[in-house]
């Protein structure tokens, strides 16, 4: 049967799929929906992908384009892919185009079609005399040890791709050296399904479970082949990723794929390393550190079912696995799972969403649970499974409280504090010292006048990045040299306000100059291989102190770090967001959690100008369980999420009033069971020269908050104000500052 039109998804911020003709030339039985098309759109072509087919159209065909070509080459999107991706467009009420295309790799929505190369990967040589590599490799130890190390690795582990060697911290000179001395070579990857073997699994690396990790692997392993959802809540260090390890052998067994997604790709490389040394499988990478040709291969090597276990952020989620098994979320409760621009998708809830859809489990693992899971476990909607005990000697770490206001500070340091870290590091231990705030310092002023230097485009401080001798605006990356006199009154008299980790750094280098410091934040791990490599410095105990962001909060494991040192928490306490209390708590608890994780105790010392606050008090003397069944409470008292469904509608335009005439018209329609928070400024109401406004829509329902959502769209276009302003809708918003 000849197709004669086909209706086609389009990368543009439009609702609406589009009709085309085919041409006589193309066979019918070549249309398939989920299949790439080339098609005019405008003065431009384009890819975009076929949604449905049909012999008839309503349009006249003199007002249709006929596409002008199938892309013929196999990489398209399978039934339930494209059923999935449909199912989340619909529920984020996002452009059916943008979604679809978010599924692809970059390469891949080119109109030049990509050259496809196989995936090449590292293996041992193949030597008939044992002694010539083994003197080879006797004068690589003592001269290179870093080589002797990679080269062992790639002997374990036959088939590691560069994405894989480069994540665990080793560099291209060092892969190329060990090719030069023939210890090495490269080799083509094999595009067919990965078979489970006698050697996949090693079973000397297995730790002997708990009776707690017990069940929640037996559980897992009884809902092989149906949905159900697990949520492992387990205390920080009580070996959530064993449980991980051991809960994945009856699905690898089977072959069937294993999707792992980690909320940062600093946890990429020990979770990679990890797995690893359990499985000898094909593990592929999925996260932005990889270039767009990396990307392609890992998304073709999940299509053929090469890769046994995929290991990514949050886009990962969306890759073509034909032969899932099993979903595994690390940190579920962490805010990075959520895109905060354009399709703004929450990756935790759509791989359950995809679970359902596949009939397959999934696990749920955190320390710090977010409500909205907790609620669902605690009502039975997932099974809920406690880890209430760290395996081995290792004991959780006491929160202690410093308060500030009654102890003499010397560069944002208590005395308590400096005496601890100097005991710390006399017993030859690490300590870890938290300051949420990158950069040198928040705020430049003068001295004499009081001028900040702010940034016009967003009215707030630059930040001083002393380093690269620039002020940089941390919200829309505007730089600028540091002035050496104040432009309001000639003063030289320019000094920093408040402190950043790199002032910190400086700083605790003059305080303890015997021994070494190491910050890791976004500015010092910008390198590619950079925070690996930091990460196996600390490790190998090359540093003693630890400065960092949240990038150092969650999921690394730090043996010797024994004091953990919290310098900042007191913004969360009083803040307008009431999810503020819960990522605080969610941020201290993790934060703690790197603290004693061996056999030797650990402290935690919390810093605040608020010692008797109740949200604090509850979290020291009873922990986050009780902290988080509480604000449950609180949040059903004020009908806030979970209990009520949330919207948040955006505008911005170059003119305050703009936004807000725009969202107020929407507020004239009405709906049962909704109701609208707004319009109001945005918490930073103004960000890179445009002005912001936002609109909460609640509803009891889940049903009634999309009627009402899908109402108001539909009544945007005949808003008078909709093309002067930007908008954007968010189902379920997790920051409401924006």
């Amino acid at each position: 049967m000849q197709v004669s039109y086909i209706q086609v998804a389009i990368p543009v911020p439009m609702r609406q799929l589009f009709t085309y003709i085919v041409p006589a030339t193309i066979n019918g039985e070549d249309i398939q929906t989920g299949a790439r098309v080339i098609v005019p759109f405008g003065h431009r072509q384009v890819i975009g992908i076929i949604i449905s087919t049909s012999t008839t159209s309503d349009i006249e065909d003199k007002k249709l384009k006929s596409i002008i070509s199938l892309v013929n080459d196999n990489f398209h999107l399978p039934p339930t892919l494209l059923k999935f991706l449909l199912r989340c467009a619909d529920y984020y009420h996002h452009p059916v185009g943008d979604v679809l295309q978010l599924a692809l790799p970059v390469l891949l929505r080119q109109v030049e079609q990509p050259t496809i190369d196989l995936a090449t990967t590292w293996h041992s040589q193949q030597f008939e005399q044992v002694n010539e590599e083994t003197v080879t490799l006797e004068k690589i130890t003592k001269r290179a040890p870093k080589q002797a190390e990679l080269y062992a690795l790639i002997n374990t582990h036959q088939g590691l791709t560069w994405a894989e060697i480069r994540t665990l911290g080793f560099t291209k000179a060092q892969l190329n050296t060990l090719e030069k001395k023939q210890l090495i070579e490269e080799k083509e990857q094999k595009s067919e399904c990965f078979v489970y073997h006698d050697d996949a699994l090693a079973e000397d690396e297995k730790l002997t479970l708990t009776v707690e990790q017990a069940v929640i692997v037996s559980a897992v392993k009884a809902s092989f082949d149906q949905f159900s959802c697990h949520l492992v809540d387990g205390i920080t260090g009580s070996g959530k990723t064993e449980v991980y390890l051991q809960a994945m052998e009856k699905t690898l067994a089977a072959n069937k794929q294993v999707l792992v997604l980690v909320p940062e790709i600093g946890l990429t490389p020990q979770m990679l390393s990890r797995f690893e040394q359990r499985f000898n499988l094909p593990i592929c990478l999925h996260h932005s550190g990889l270039n767009d040709k990396e990307r392609l291969q890992t998304w073709l090597a999940a299509q053929r079912g090469t890769a046994a276990i995929i290991i990514g952020t949050r886009s990962a989620v969306f890759s073509p696995l034909h032969h899932l098994g099993l979903i595994i979320v690390d940190e579920e409760h962490d805010g990075s799972f959520k895109q905060q621009d354009s399709f703004r998708y929450q990756a935790r809830d759509i791989a359950i969403l995809r679970a359902g859809q596949l009939n397959i489990p999934i696990v749920l693992g955190s320390a710090t649970p977010s409500l909205e899971t907790l609620q669902n476990a605690l009502s039975g909607k997932y099974q809920y499974h406690q880890l209430t005990q760290r395996p081995g000697q290792s004991t959780q770490s006491k929160i202690t409280l410093i308060n500030v206001a009654q102890q003499q500070m010397e560069h944002g340091l208590s005395g308590t504090l400096k005496k601890a870290i100097g005991t710390t590091l006399k017993r030859g231990e690490q300590a870890l010292i938290f300051l949420n705030r990158r950069g040198y310092a928040p705020a430049i002023n003068c001295q004499e006048c009081h001028w900040i230097a702010d940034c016009q485009r967003c009215n707030k401080p630059y930040t001083l990045h002393q380093g690269q001798k620039l002020l940089i605006c941390h919200h829309c990356s505007s730089q600028k040299r540091i002035p050496y006199q104040c432009p309001s009154c000639g003063s030289v008299r320019i000094k920093p306000m408040g402190q950043g980790t790199e002032q910190l750094e400086e700083r605790i280098g003059e305080l303890f100059e015997n021994y070494s410091t190491v910050r890791i934040d976004r500015d010092s791990t910008r390198k590619k291989g950079e925070l690996a490599k930091l990460l196996q410095e600390v490790s190998d105990k090359k540093h003693q102190l630890l400065i960092g962001t949240q990038m150092l909060a969650k999921g690394h494991h730090f043996p010797d770090v024994t004091l953990v040192a919290v310098l900042d928490v007191d913004g969360a306490l009083f803040s307008f967001d009431f999810r503020a209390a819960e990522h605080m708590a969610q941020l201290l608890v993790q934060v703690a959690g790197r603290a004693g994780r061996e056999s030797k105790p650990g402290r935690v010392l919390v810093q605040t100008n608020f010692p008797d606050h109740p949200l604090l008090q509850d979290l020291v003397n009873n922990g986050y369980p009780h902290f988080a069944k509480y604000a449950l409470t609180e949040r059903k008292q004020a009908l806030l999420p979970p209990f009520s469904y949330q919207a948040l509608f955006r505008a911005e335009a170059n003119y305050p009033s703009y936004p807000e005439k725009f969202l107020s018209a929407l507020t004239d329609v009405t709906f049962d069971g909704c109701q609208f928070a707004g319009p109001v400024p945005a918490a930073m109401e103004k960000k890179a020269g445009k002005y912001r406004y936002h609109l909460i829509v609640q509803a009891k329902s889940r049903k009634q908050l999309h009627f009402a959502v899908y109402r108001l769209i539909h009544t945007i276009a005949q808003n008078e104000w909709q093309k002067k302003v930007r908008w954007t809708v968010d189902i379920d918003p997790l920051d409401l500052s924006w």
